[in-house]
């Protein structure tokens, strides 16, 4: 089969385009510039809004195909995939990129599955091998321990997810930028679905997480659950969120919504304090776009410190009841 181009998967809600898309069209253009082809997007929905469309395109989408029916209004798995398919069949994508979220984290492998395809998820690194023109697949594996580099040689299209958040969204290369826009009429026999929709409750405390600006992190340093509160009370004190890596979640001390990392969330917060964090891969991969990275850490080596912008070798069992005094008391700022 000749395949062509590369293509994202872009998500809605409501009709509105979601920051998913944008983070994804980062990821798509250098892979359609190595690749010398065109960067497309499908959308499914309904009454998807024609301002969002061309913004895909003013961010630098070359073609977006929108299937629209009030069936595709929310996410089901058998009228998504079935239109999925049909794009395959129709443009025939090289490559497909996706968001690592409940819905590219369903679709994808489904599609992948029925088209008789490779699909790798969670990836953390996109790149095209020179001379083949494979993508390659970069994944931290084996817990986290080594980062596998995985393609797809053999099958069409290489299809990926992409941990949201792990990567800026595209600015605006030019209002009104050309491109093409397809909305497609709907197939009634690819909308048949054996699953309905009857509501949906959003996790708020999830939504925060992501959300925050200002995030502090406790590691597995601060030794035992009492000790949390000590980074409550910096998280308050900055008007920020409180979150944890994996090991403080796996010994019970915080729960699962507060983990970041691979296996949890991922952030990109304009300020991000990492207290007694050592840095391991899988926590790295869910902070490292952070604007402004602190560490407090009584290990030099620690890995934190490799991606920190800011680094405070000591006891931090002194060092944050300091800071978050000297905050309260007006007498030092992390922010402006």
């Amino acid at each position: 089969m000749n395949c062509s181009d590369v293509w994202i998967l872009a998500e809605q809600e409501d009709g509105k385009i979601l920051r998913i898309s944008h983070e994804l069209i980062t990821r798509g253009i250098a892979l359609s510039q190595k690749r010398g082809c065109k960067l497309c997007a499908m959308v499914f929905g309904n009454n998807i809004d024609e301002a969002d469309l061309q913004d895909l395109v003013d961010r630098g989408v070359d073609k977006v195909v929108s299937v629209e029916a009030p069936e595709l209004q929310h996410f089901l798995i058998e009228p998504y995939s079935a239109c999925m398919h049909d794009i395959l069949s129709k443009y025939k994508p090289e490559i497909i990129l996706g968001g690592a979220t409940s819905t590219g984290r369903t679709l994808l492998p489904y599609v992948a599955m029925t088209a008789y395809t490779g699909l790798t998820a969670d990836c953390t690194g996109l790149d095209i091998e020179e001379g083949t023109n494979n993508l390659l697949q970069t994944r931290p594996a084996i817990g986290g321990n080594i980062m596998a580099t995985i393609k797809t040689p053999d099958f069409r299209p290489q299809m990926s997810t992409v941990r949201p958040r792990s990567t800026k969204p595209a600015p605006i290369l030019q209002k009104g930028r050309k491109g093409e826009i397809i909305r497609l009429k709907h197939n009634q026999k690819l909308l048949n679905s054996r699953i309905l929709k009857t509501g949906f409750i959003p996790n708020e405390e999830e939504q925060s997480l992501h959300d925050a600006e200002i995030v502090v992190v406790a590691g597995r340093g601060i030794k035992k659950a009492e000790n949390v509160q000590l980074i409550r009370d910096l998280a308050n004190a900055l008007g920020g969120t409180l979150a944890a890596t994996r090991d403080v979640v796996d010994r019970g001390w915080l729960s699962y919504s507060h983990q970041v990392g691979l296996s949890g969330k991922t952030i990109s917060p304009k300020l991000y304090v990492g207290v007694g964090v050592s840095g391991a891969i899988q926590h790295l991969a869910g902070m490292q776009t952070s604007e402004t990275i602190v560490a407090i850490n009584n290990d030099p080596e620690a890995q934190i410190f490799k991606v920190a912008d800011f680094g405070i070798v000591g006891d931090l069992f002194e060092i944050v009841p300091a800071l978050t005094k000297m905050i309260k008391e007006g007498k030092l700022s992390f922010v402006k």
